[in-house]
């Protein structure tokens, strides 16, 4: 049974009611950010019951020392975990003494909480009844500001309603905070300095190991009916902990307001020694601004991301809201600003998976910001692994590989393997493939090659390196083989051949070779320079060439499919149809014995190949792959409905292809998986965004153009979309009888429709 309290809503999420048992899967849902930083959406004041405390600051992690109960070679030291860090959201609340606590009130009436999609900020109001009978009204009010990335705001406004009443707002920093995934429940923060001026209050912090400094700091004013108080704050000052108290007597009727201001200033960004500083600079243009000039630059803000990146439904509310949502968490994610930083598959919104980048990066998000923003963003991302590339040939060294092979990382925050399940760290290499693709994608995508030459290049020989290392020549196949893998599908551990793996490598040696060669005659100074520093010579390209040339790929004539790996058909072959829903999800009632012996698929696996490799392969083929695999898949992944919905709407199969987009649009909303409480899935929104653009529009690159083959869902009216192409805006509207396109910048544009050639001008609007 998934959940179903989110309010259908074009705009907005909104929760209506209190319930104590959806609290932490709130938190997750209505979770803030603005690629600098984010929040889970804890509650302002004090809260006793269960509760998933989180605030996170982009790039700064702590090595958490792996936890295993044997060592292996190659093992990685450490688990890279994201640091939930010192908290500056909090403003304790009482009234006539008695503390504001949702958990413990006799009632709370009212209670609505939104996140406003469209403009960038969350709110909460509830009328509470507490222990001591004083009834009262709260209205909140916060963001995390576009504008200036360390800071966020707060608003916060309580009314006694059934009597006069003496009410204590205490806004507080705490540096005592812990990780809610720990292994071994180490200290993570140090606090160096707990300092205050006037107002203000600061916290100065460095993380233990990974020595990352950070100030976190605080300023508030009080507010009686909207005129400002001038209140001198009692001061509490501990070694991890500042609060002030603003007490005041407030008549039955009026309104008493706190505005906090606060953030974080990190020394990836400024000096150590200037934290403090900045941060008083900070304040200084919140004060300035203040709340409502703040307000309004996010709304501004949000109004540019929107005009790029939104895809608008008529007819289907939940549909509407599930794109957006996706769209603005994806942007409350990652902004692209940074090389440095990366998309976690949870964002700021939990601690599972590290918050560390992972392959969903390069397969999934890519095409997103390479279509909604500027074409720099998305070269930020492969800069991001190129930057990384000596770490990827460090990592392959451990497990024994030489001569610059490349393994990058299933989960780094600086390069370094950090994944702790061993048949995921070691065999789970189909990662190193998604990332050549993507510098093929974006070169595809943009038309943009000097990335190549550049720096792609480099990486894509450092990946050729790997594969042809890691194949094997089999001499009862008389081909090569790639032993002991798991593919995308993680339900198969340490299986032969599998048949995503070997295309992927294959594919990756074959377009190395191809952009050496195109480089050599093209680019004569950068393949100089590239083939002295790594020092390549043609005897290495054979060798990689006669791994290509004679690469297994596990086949079934009698279903006249690739198998997903050499013994995927010694299975009992069960659809996932005849499961007993009480045995679902199987990676929670089942045992993992039993699930590796099933054939059941967590993920699109070979499917995931014919979607990257589309070209490649005819329909007819693609339609029975589906109709072999898909009845096994268990879309236990996140990753996995997006694929399959592509798919299903290249086979015309629209009924199934919208079913699948709502699952991965309204993954999190509707909580399919039953564990949103631990937060989103933040890469997996991308996949969102490709199954109505790809999906549905059916765009793709053909014949270096843009190409459609529009379809439309039978329960839609109508949707739009506006994409980038090569600095051409363009946006496409699509009915159920015409499709509508039209160049917003740019100059003109020749695109394929259903094969056909048209030409764009500015000047008109072309339909079809």
């Amino acid at each position: 049974m998934n959940q179903d309290y989110i309010k259908p809503d074009s705009w907005s999420i909104i929760e209506e009611g209190f319930d104590t048992h959806r609290v932490k899967s709130s938190e997750s849902i209505f979770s803030i950010g603005n690629g600098a930083m984010g929040q889970r959406a804890n509650f302002e004041e004090h809260y006793s019951g269960p509760t998933f405390q989180g605030s996170y600051i982009a790039g700064v992690y702590y090595p958490d020392k792996t936890k295993v109960g044997w060592w292996k070679n190659g093992y990685p030291e450490y688990f890279a975990k994201v640091l939930n860090a010192p908290n500056w959201i909090g403003i304790n609340v009482s009234v006539n003494g008695e503390q504001l606590d949702l958990f413990t009130c006799k009632k709370v009436d009212n209670f609505k909480r939104e996140l406003n999609m469209q403009e960038g900020w969350l709110s909460r109001s509830f009328t509470a009844t507490l222990q001591n009978n004083i009834q009262i009204e709260v209205k909140t009010k916060r963001f995390l500001s576009l504008d200036l990335e360390e800071l966020g705001a707060i608003e916060y406004h309580i009314t006694p309603i059934n009597n006069d009443a003496q009410i204590q707002f205490q806004p507080y920093l705490d540096g005592g905070i812990t990780n809610e995934d720990t292994n071994w429940d180490d200290k993570f923060w140090d606090i160096l300095k707990v300092s205050h001026e006037n107002n203000r209050a600061f916290i100065e912090t460095k993380t233990m190991k990974t020595f990352f400094y950070v100030s976190t700091f605080m300023e508030s004013k009080v507010y009686l009916n909207n005129k400002g108080l001038f209140l001198n704050p009692d001061i509490n000052s501990e070694h991890n902990y500042i609060s002030f108290d603003y007490n005041h007597h407030v008549k039955k009727g009026e309104t008493y307001s706190i505005q906090k201001f606060g953030g974080y200033v990190a020394d990836r960004n400024y000096d150590k020694t200037e934290l403090v500083s900045v941060s008083k600079q900070i304040l200084d243009k919140a004060i300035t601004l203040g709340f409502d000039g703040l307000l309004k630059k996010q709304k501004e803000a949000w109004a540019n991301i929107w005009e790029r990146a939104d895809i608008n439904i008529t007819g289907d509310v939940k549909a509407q809201q599930g794109i957006r949502f996706n769209i603005f968490q994806l942007n409350q994610t990652y902004l692209g600003k940074d090389s440095r930083l990366n998309i976690g598959p949870k964002g700021f919104t939990g601690e599972k998976y590290g918050g560390s980048t992972y392959w969903d990066t390069e397969a999934y998000c890519i095409p997103f910001y390479m279509a909604t923003k500027d074409e720099k963003v998305a070269r930020n991302l492969l800069e991001y692994r190129y930057n990384h590339l000596e770490k990827a040939i460090e990592n392959a060294e451990k497990l024994g590989f030489k001569n610059g092979a490349a393994l990058y990382p299933m989960v780094t925050m600086n390069g370094e393997e950090c994944h702790n399940e061993w048949e995921i760290t070691f065999e789970e290499i189909h990662r190193n493939g998604a990332i050549a693709f993507a510098i093929f994608n974006y070169y595809r995508y943009t038309g943009d090659y000097s990335y190549i030459p550049e720096k792609g290049l480099e990486v894509l020989i450092g990946i050729a390196r790997f594969w042809q290392q890691r194949a094997s020549f089999s001499t009862d196949k008389n081909k090569y083989v790639i032993l002991g893998v798991t593919g995308p599908n993680e339900y198969e551990n340490n299986v032969n051949n599998n048949w995503y793996t070997n295309y992927i490598a294959q594919w990756c040696i074959s377009y190395t070779i191809e952009n050496i060669e195109k480089i050599m005659l093209e680019y004569p100074a950068d393949y100089i320079r590239i083939i002295d520093k790594l020092k390549l010579d043609k005897l290495e390209i054979e060798q990689w060439k006669t791994v290509a040339d004679n690469m297994y790929f596990p086949y079934s004539e009698k279903h006249q499919v690739y198998l997903q790996q050499d013994g995927f058909l010694d299975k009992e072959l069960i659809a996932v149809s005849s499961l007993d829903k009480s045995q679902r999800p199987i990676n929670q009632k089942w045992s993992w014995d039993r699930i590796l012996r099933s054939p059941y698929i967590k993920q699109a696996d070979v499917l995931q190949g014919f979607y990257f490799f589309e070209d490649q392969f005819t329909t007819e083929s693609l339609e029975r792959h589906f109709d072999f695999y898909e009845p096994f898949t268990v879309h236990e992944s996140s990753l996995s409905p997006c694929v399959h919905s592509i798919q299903a709407a290249k086979l015309n199969r629209m009924d199934q292809a919208y079913q699948f987009y709502l699952r991965t649009s309204r993954l999190d909303l509707d909580d399919y998986n039953h564990e949103v409480h631990e937060g989103l899935h933040i890469t997996s929104m991308a996949g969102t965004w490709m199954s109505i653009v790809e999906g549905f529009g059916g765009m793709r690159i053909k014949d270096n153009k843009l190409s459609f083959t529009p379809k439309i869902p039978k329960q839609w009216e109508a949707y739009s979309f506006k994409i980038n192409f090569r600095n051409h805006i363009l946006k496409v509207d699509i009915g159920h009888k015409q499709t509508h396109f039209e160049i917003l910048s740019g100059s003109e544009l020749e695109i394929l429709v259903n094969n056909k050639s048209i030409l764009l001008t500015t000047k008109q609007l072309q339909a079809v």
